[in-house]
């Protein structure tokens, strides 16, 4: 996966919106304007590839006994979120990309019935 697949992967899903709210190299995918998805561009171009994605808490925990390349998530609430590291290798690109849709899903069950109706309702 690449910074533009991922991109584009995020942006297709409805209520998205990207933005760089806390400097230039943090990319924010937004629901509905609640986080969802967190990279580094910087990471990207090193090399060290990474996404921050929320995740239910005892999934997390399996997540990261089962794989070295994922980790609490780094400068977020480590009980609810886990850091991906996309440059080792060991993450296949299916699961990564359910775990971003269980990221954005997670989100949008949080979001009031009011906000995940106008989900629906521009479907």
């Amino acid at each position: 996966m690449n910074i533009k697949e991922l991109h584009d992967y995020c942006l297709k899903k409805e209520g998205v919106t990207e933005s760089f709210p806390f400097d230039n190299n943090t990319l924010v995918l937004k629901v509905l304007g609640k986080m969802f998805l967190l990279t580094s561009l910087k990471g990207w171009e090193e090399g060290e590839p990474s996404v921050n994605l929320k995740c239910d808490p005892e999934r997390a925990e399996h997540l990261r006994a089962n794989y070295d390349s994922i980790i609490p998530g780094f400068h977020m609430n480590k009980k609810h979120w886990n850091t991906l590291k996309l440059n080792q290798g060991e993450l296949p690109f299916p699961l990564v990309l359910e775990l971003i849709d269980h990221s954005y899903d997670l989100v949008v069950k949080g979001l009031s019935k009011k906000l995940r109706d106008s989900l629906t309702d521009s479907l």
